[in-house]
């Protein structure tokens, strides 16, 4: 087991191309680590920097105290599973689990042992002597991991693993890679496109765009303080709901100040304005996040009074435990290199989505008790005190104090 240390690690190709920009990570012994972001945004290169498959342009790399930047791959003791198996054909799983060890001439004796407590832990014993042509998918990523863990490195580096396999199996083999990661303590670097893999797996995630590091916490805290616009719109599924809306005062009735979205306004409490450092916003327009989950049919809520939208559904995905239910709102949506990237992401063209854009398309959560229909009014209760707030220029989150903020930021927009 190993601490990974990156300090301001850089990747610049020679046609000036930056994969990575000065990248701040501190990788505890034992800890699972994920980095996520959308295709093309280092998180691939980082990693081979760190297993030594890609030369580091600038910064240091440093694992249990040595400095590797110099060193090679093979000198390193890291292991690294990649998406694709990469076994052997023509050997068992056996001798594919051991093939590194074979290379290392160590004793057959050792080499047995350890292959057979490896197939232990990931549930091959039964399976050593087949070939890989006669596994499941899942059973050959095993055999790829089982053949890191042999090594005995001081740190994992896998590269999204998963991808290859169908949506259950993905599900499945998480849960086994948490596992194995648990039981074994070894620090591992975990690389996915997938947010919901990064949230289910990691001790911290850090997300990266176009090689910066944009924020690195724990999960739940990615989800409930995002450090920006992107960071926000990443992290979640369905994902966050971004629009465009206006703080003005509310001289009538006990709110602190109203939220003008569109036509329609919703009430903001004093102690959320004085918490959430509103104030400063008063009069201004202000990029506004609402989660699908922080949003109810009005008519199954008791309490609706100044927390409400209406608009028309136009659609209902109906998920058995729930209804996702999108409709539109008048208020401009959030349009910025953030959004554009995340627009991107998903395959969006955003040049055309913008041309045709009428109002912010939202998603909701329902309960399935909900009555809604393609083409009916809907009253929608939103969660006021679970609104998340962005600078409209900076696309930095607003959260009040700073000094509050407890997880570590790469502040792009400065």
């Amino acid at each position: 087991m190993a601490r990974v240390q990156l300090a301001g690690v850089t990747k610049t190709y020679p046609d000036g191309t930056s994969a990575v920009s000065g990248l701040d990570l501190d990788i505890d012994d034992g800890e699972f680590l994920v980095l996520v972001g959308p295709s093309g945004c280092g998180k691939s290169t980082a990693l081979r920097m760190i297993a030594g498959l890609e030369e580091i342009t600038a910064g240091t790399l440093t694992i249990d105290g040595r400095v590797v930047n110099r060193t090679p791959a093979r000198a390193r003791d890291v292991a690294m599973v990649f998406q694709s198996y990469a076994l052997y054909p023509h050997l068992s799983v056996r001798d594919n689990i051991g093939f590194g060890l074979q290379l290392r001439k160590l004793p057959k004796s050792e080499i047995n042992n350890r292959v057979e407590k490896a197939a232990d832990t990931l549930g091959l014993t039964e399976h050593l002597d087949r070939r890989p042509r006669n596994l499941s998918g899942g059973q050959r990523q095993r055999v790829a991991m089982g053949r890191a863990i042999v090594r005995k490195p001081k740190a994992f580096l896998m590269d999204e693993p998963l991808s290859n396999l169908d949506a259950k199996l993905r599900v499945q083999m998480r849960a086994e890679i948490s596992r194995i990661q648990r039981n074994l303590g070894v620090t591992t670097i975990y690389v996915t496109h997938d947010q919901v893999e990064a949230m289910t797996l990691g001790d911290r995630v850090a997300v990266l765009k176009k090689g910066v590091l944009q924020q690195v916490a724990p999960p739940q805290e990615l989800y409930e303080r995002p450090a920006n616009i992107f960071v926000a719109g990443f992290i979640g599924s369905p994902a966050m709901n971004l629009l465009q809306a206006r703080v003005e005062h509310d001289d009538h009735t006990d709110a602190g100040a109203r939220l003008v979205v569109g036509g329609q306004k919703l009430d903001l409490s004093a102690a959320m304005v004085e918490e959430r450092g509103l104030g400063a916003y008063v009069g201004r327009d202000i990029a506004v996040g609402i989660r699908p989950e922080d949003m109810e049919d009005a008519d199954l809520s008791a309490e609706a009074d100044g927390t409400v939208l209406t608009s028309t559904t136009e659609l209902v995905e109906a998920l058995g435990s729930e209804f996702l239910v999108h409709f539109r709102l008048d208020a401009p949506p959030v349009v910025t290199e953030d959004t554009r990237e995340l627009a991107r992401d998903v395959g969006v063209d955003v040049d055309t989505a913008e041309a045709g854009w009428a109002g912010s398309e939202i998603t909701a959560r329902f309960s399935p008790r909900s009555s809604t229909a393609i083409g009916r009014p809907v009253r929608v209760r939103v969660d006021t005190a679970r609104l998340y707030f962005f600078d409209p220029e900076t696309g930095v989150g607003i959260w009040g104090d700073p000094a509050s903020h407890s997880s570590e930021v790469e502040d792009t927009h400065a």
